[in-house]
């Protein structure tokens, strides 16, 4: 019965710490509450339509960049993604490397710039849906999601808010 003890103290030690380290990460992603993820500057960033231009242009399914855009929308649940404002009227949605950080959830309408890579891929039906329900979406909304969308996605590992 001691070990036992033992052994679940342990545990709940473990599970104390890693769920600390986790609270640090974030809270150091934004001690200043404009830097999140890795400490990026504004400096030398590209506007979201130069990235697509060059995403086009050359072909390619991947890029590393560092762009700059206004915030459309962020998850109201976590802060868990956003999405920046493409010249065409779509959106570019920008999720965070290894969801190691999160952006406040009244950032809509601010600019930012991140850093990360680009990517053209698939987006099922299913993530659009989580996605449209992540945004305070109706259920008729939601439904209405019945199609893959291929586009252009960023993953980002810093966001800076200008």
């Amino acid at each position: 019965m001691h070990n036992l003890c033992g052994y679940i103290l342990l545990i709940v030690a473990i599970l104390g710490l890693g769920c600390q380290q986790l609270s640090q990460t974030n809270q150091q992603n934004s001690t200043d509450g404009k830097h999140f993820g890795q400490n990026i500057e504004a400096a030398g960033a590209i506007p979201i339509a130069d990235l697509v231009a060059q995403m086009e242009q050359n072909s390619t399914t991947s890029l590393t960049a560092k762009i700059s855009g206004k915030v459309l929308e962020v998850c109201q649940t976590k802060g868990c993604w956003m999405t920046l404002e493409l010249p065409d009227g779509k959106d570019l949605r920008v999720t965070f490397k290894d969801y190691g950080f999160f952006m406040p959830k009244d950032l809509a309408g601010k600019n930012i710039v991140a850093q990360g890579i680009a990517q053209t891929d698939t987006t099922s039906v299913e993530m659009l849906q989580h996605y449209a329900e992540d945004a305070g979406k109706s259920a008729e909304e939601i439904a209405q999601i019945a199609q893959p969308e291929i586009e252009i996605s960023f993953v980002a590992d810093g966001v800076v808010i200008e």
